[in-house]
């Protein structure tokens, strides 16, 4: 197969949409399908091994500079033409998403999509939830177009149903097990966070509104006001335009900032406990990392990490923006506690089920029948 795949960014680690984005093009090669990626969000410094990656203009996003907004040129459907591509994939429903939406129906070519990221679900941390039933109504225009439309579990596949969108399927994330995994845990690391006999709560994410930051920072002034200051730590993974707030309000936590690879593994596995109380998430891969890494993780009863944690046995799930009850879940697993030992390996156990060779099977099956019969349905 010759696949067009179209995504808001391209940058390598950048999130956890392009995570699995990376990984599913990725399985595509390894399966002998020809790929070529269009974003307007690309980095020089990324190696594509070879994959074809083509950059649509594009200008930053106002307040996240480190996002950007593209827009489909004529070179942008001349290099669609050269490629000749037997299926469009597009993850992001943008203004390009749409454009290439636009081209695969006049070219009568199966087109698919993906729903990684909740965005509706953002705009009331904005003040702007008055523009969510348009949105939807928007999205709904936009994925009833596609001949199938991949949710990544099935609470986001019954959201999606809910907003009258159809031929939803379900592809789920995977987790690269050699780079996640409780053998990269350093005693050294855990001295330099003067962590050594402390329990390290972890978080990893965007410092953004929508992550539910202010959930994270009153559940660390609840451990301090409780007298935990010397036995606890915060770990604070990542990097946002609400940094400089969380690290006045976070003074004794440490920020190693935004981490990729080794570095990122080394960390999640030096930690005890993972704390993301996001509602706004459609997976959370970040989630099934820590999980990986041989950390239980405590999340909120909305959004994509509850599906998690409940098929993997591996977290407590505390009430979305509930402090008293995001607190008093820590404290249960607080000190290694024997549940803290039980969720820990539940988890490990459901990470070694997930590989991404078996989840993006599913996509390249799917996407190897609708090319064969040259029609997005199966009959």
């Amino acid at each position: 197969m010759k696949i067009a795949l179209y995504s808001g960014t391209y940058v390598k680690d950048k999130d956890g949409a392009v995570k699995s984005i990376s990984q599913l093009v990725s399985s595509f090669r390894n399966n002998g399908h020809q790929v070529t990626v269009w974003s307007p969000d690309v980095s020089p410094l990324d190696n594509h091994n070879g994959l074809t990656v083509h950059t649509v203009p594009a200008v930053p996003i106002p307040q996240y500079p480190d996002y950007k907004l593209g827009f489909f040129s004529s070179a942008t459907k001349q290099q669609l033409d050269g490629f000749a591509p037997d299926i469009v994939h597009i993850s992001t429903p943008d203004l390009v998403g749409r454009k290439f939406l636009l081209y695969a129906k006049n070219k009568s070519l199966p087109l698919a999509s993906a729903f990684h990221t909740d965005f509706p679900s953002y705009l009331k941390y904005y003040r702007l939830k008055f523009a969510e039933k348009s949105f939807w109504k928007y999205l709904a225009w936009f994925y009833n177009g596609c001949d199938v439309v991949f949710a990544p579990n099935e609470s986001v596949r019954l959201k999606l149903a809910d907003q009258n969108i159809r031929n939803i399927e379900i592809w789920s994330r995977g987790v690269d097990k050699e780079l996640f995994d409780p053998s990269h845990r350093s005693e050294k690391l855990r001295s330099t966070w003067n962590a050594a006999k402390r329990t390290v709560f972890v978080y990893a994410g965007r410092f953004v509104l929508y992550k539910d930051i202010d959930v994270v920072m009153k559940v660390y002034d609840r451990f301090i006001e409780a007298g935990y200051a010397d036995r606890v730590k915060f770990v604070m993974i990542g990097s946002g335009p609400k940094e400089s707030e969380m690290k006045r309000r976070m003074p004794d936590a440490v920020f190693p900032g935004y981490l990729t690879g080794e570095e990122l593994s080394e960390t999640y596995a030096s930690g005890d406990i993972f704390l993301f109380p996001s509602i706004t998430e459609a997976f959370c891969n970040v989630a099934l990392e820590a999980l990986a890494s041989g950390l239980p993780v405590v999340v909120s009863n909305e959004g994509g990490c509850r599906d998690i944690v409940e098929k993997s046995g591996g977290g407590l799930i505390a009430r979305s923006g509930d402090i008293d009850d995001f607190f008093n879940k820590c404290l249960e697993l607080f000190g290694d506690s024997v549940r803290c030992r039980e969720l820990k390996a539940r988890g490990l156990a459901f990470a070694e089920t997930k590989s991404w060779s078996a989840i993006n099977s599913v996509v390249i099956d799917r996407y190897q029948k609708m090319v064969n019969c040259e029609c997005g349905s199966l009959a």
